[in-house]
């Protein structure tokens, strides 16, 4: 037996391989999609952590689709990877992956979106009640009173959508508001433009404009200027790109995640758990809002 680790060792450093290397843990991350920055610099900011900690990170795109999302996880369970972490195309429909992971006694991590049933080790995501209302309170203070809005929301049954819509709601009552419509844009640039631009046509005198997402409100943005109107647009998630629109005055403000920092966390906290460590329940991601 000596013998052999002997060769294996002799021939991991012919190879250039680390002892660390040799005895790589694998953890693995299923995204609802990678068509969408913050999702990127999610999966980003898990890879990095990965590395530093000596893990493999396997990343797998469910394209927004609940079944394939279920066929991946089916996939990383007969793999028998040592965690995963899920950020769920759709928080109800996941909890069949959910319970699939329970079943082989898996860790479940949930990012940025929760799933409704199945056992959860932690859940490591912003305060997405406290942004919705955060963004309410800030076209508030730009707007007043009486506001007449309009809400983009994101993915139907998603945590995150019925989470930032629970606190814009909040600051709609709070500043009495006139809510004019509040309809989905699937957290898409090219349904937030679609979707704003049959709204402008019936609600010509909109004000402002809360977007669940910056791709929906980059979306929103196109729509305004080719209507020729002045409308306030708050995005939400804090992208390169909203920020960048922010700075130079085409949206009002973001509500800025920390996309990476969610994916650091995740990783950071399933090798807690691999090494029997407690972790929290849940992990809440601080948030604020942008403005130019």
């Amino acid at each position: 037996m000596n013998k052999l680790l002997k060769s294996a060792a002799a021939l991991a450093l012919a190879l250039g391989l680390t002892a660390p290397a040799m005895a790589q843990d694998t953890i693995a991350l299923v995204v609802s999609t990678l068509n969408n920055p913050f999702f990127v610099s999610m999966k980003e900011g898990a890879q990095q952590k990965a590395e530093e900690l000596g893990y493999k990170l396997i990343v797998l795109d469910s394209q927004n689709d609940p079944s394939k999302e279920l066929s991946n996880i089916e996939d990383l369970t007969i793999r028998q990877v040592k965690a995963i972490l899920l950020n769920p195309t759709d928080s109800d429909a996941a909890s069949n992956a959910a319970r699939m992971v329970n079943r082989a006694g898996i860790p479940l991590l949930t990012l940025d979106r929760g799933v409704t049933r199945g056992k959860v080790v932690s859940h490591i995501a912003s305060d997405n009640v406290a942004g919705g209302k955060l963004a309410g309170d800030f076209i508030a203070g730009k707007l007043g009173k009486g506001v007449k809005v309009i809400q983009l929301e994101g993915v139907a049954g998603t945590s995150a959508s019925r989470d930032r819509g629970e606190g814009f709601a909040l600051a709609v009552a709070a500043h009495g508001f006139e809510m004019q419509a509040s309809q989905p844009a699937d957290f898409d640039r090219t349904k937030g433009l679609n979707v704003t631009e049959n709204l402008l046509a019936s609600k010509p005198d909109v004000q402002a404009i809360f977007a669940q997402n910056d791709e929906m409100a980059l979306g929103a943005l196109r729509a305004v200027r080719g209507a020729g109107k002045e409308v306030l647009i708050v995005g939400f998630d804090g992208t390169d790109e909203g920020i960048e629109a922010v700075k130079r005055g085409l949206l009002s403000a973001t509500v800025a995640q920390q996309p990476k920092l969610i994916g650091e966390l995740g990783v950071e906290t399933a090798v807690k758990v691999l090494k029997g460590e407690t972790v929290p329940e849940f992990q809440p991601v601080p948030l604020q809002i942008i403005t130019q």
